[in-house]
């Protein structure tokens, strides 16, 4: 975590000193306009830690504010370091978890006012990146909200499910449940947390446009019921690091690519074997072994979709065992 200090008053400065000293990854922003010090550094810093008075910074940082998914968190300390307040980006930020480190650096106390924590509840948006799922802004604030209104979530889930966090309660059905854990796209109406358990490889022919890589997954996961918001990333082979459609699609859809040579392939058991990529690159397949490889090639791997070839372009999806834990690591 990048984190700037900064202050204003010569008393609130040298403890900016003290406190930089004991933060080996912070740095000490120079003394100067407010206003201009956040501007310019807004999209440069994780957190800032400001030793000044809460309203200076409310002000400061209000035209800066976007969302609470890519906004820094911001801790307010007195100058005499009696109190470190997390005033913005408190969950996914980490803003309480650094209001806290402060606070103990200096023996102060630490103000959280983030209803989950003030009730004793797992922050949710925290629980659920640590355990990789996604959801739709709309659907974790709701989630988030009836969390804190009646002190618990009725979680159904078609995956293993080894513990959850207090205030989370497994039911055996979707329809008792507030909300869903599943890669399924069937759930239209229901708040739904999509696992991060689903690989798709692919190959191609060369010159393929990104708009064909779309068509065909759109068209794949619709056939078979399951939702894109599940793909954990992209496999390909190697030989296809470079082409231009298919890195567009992968950027588009804000994917990653895991690459494999044909020697990783080539040890796949269980797949297809393919003559145009035997004959082209060397390789038994694409599709097929690289969502395998990219799932994990375990014995717990499973392919749910064999290679489906259309003009210019094969896919295959592969399922990664996934369990879900009550683990939910300071981020």
């Amino acid at each position: 975590m990048k984190i700037a200090v900064m202050a204003i008053s010569d008393g609130a400065f040298e403890l900016a000193e003290t406190l930089q000293a004991k933060l080996p990854e912070a740095a000490l922003l120079p003394r100067d306009k407010v206003f201009q010090l956040f501007k310019e550094n807004w999209q440069h810093y994780d957190a800032f830690i400001c030793i000044m008075a809460t309203g200076i910074v409310v002000r400061a940082i209000a035209p800066l504010l976007i969302s609470k998914q890519s906004d820094p968190c911001v801790v307010v300390v007195d100058e005499k370091g009696q109190y470190a307040i997390s005033l913005l980006s408190g969950h996914l930020g980490g803003g309480n978890a650094l209001t806290k480190r402060v606070a103990n650096t200096l023996k102060g106390q630490a103000v959280i006012t983030t209803a989950s924590d003030t009730l004793g509840l797992v922050a949710l948006d925290i629980w659920a990146k640590a355990q990789h799922l996604i959801a739709t802004k709309e659907d974790m604030t709701r989630a988030s909200a009836l969390l804190v209104n009646n002190g618990e979530l009725k979680v159904y889930a078609d995956i293993h499910i080894r513990s959850l966090p207090k205030g989370l309660i497994q039911c055996v059905r979707p329809d008792d449940a507030d909300i869903i854990i599943s890669n399924r796209s069937c759930f239209t109406d229901e708040i739904v947390f999509y696992p991060q358990n689903l690989t798709l490889g692919t190959g191609c022919n060369r010159n393929t446009p990104a708009l064909e890589f779309t068509e065909a997954m759109t068209e794949l996961f619709s056939d078979l019921g399951l939702s894109v918001q599940a793909i954990k990333n992209l496999a390909s082979i190697d030989k296809k690091n470079d082409e231009e459609g298919l890195l567009a699609f992968a950027q588009q859809q804000q994917l990653s690519i895991d690459f494999f040579t044909k020697d990783e392939i080539n040890r796949v058991t269980g797949v297809e074997i393919s003559a145009a990529p035997l004959k082209a690159v060397g390789a038994i397949g694409v599709a097929e072994p690289c969502a395998i490889l990219s799932a994990g090639n375990t014995q717990h791997t499973t392919l749910i979709s064999r290679k489906r070839k259309w003009q210019n372009i094969t896919m295959a999806i592969a399922e990664l065992p996934f369990t879900l834990s009550a683990q939910v690591p300071d981020l």
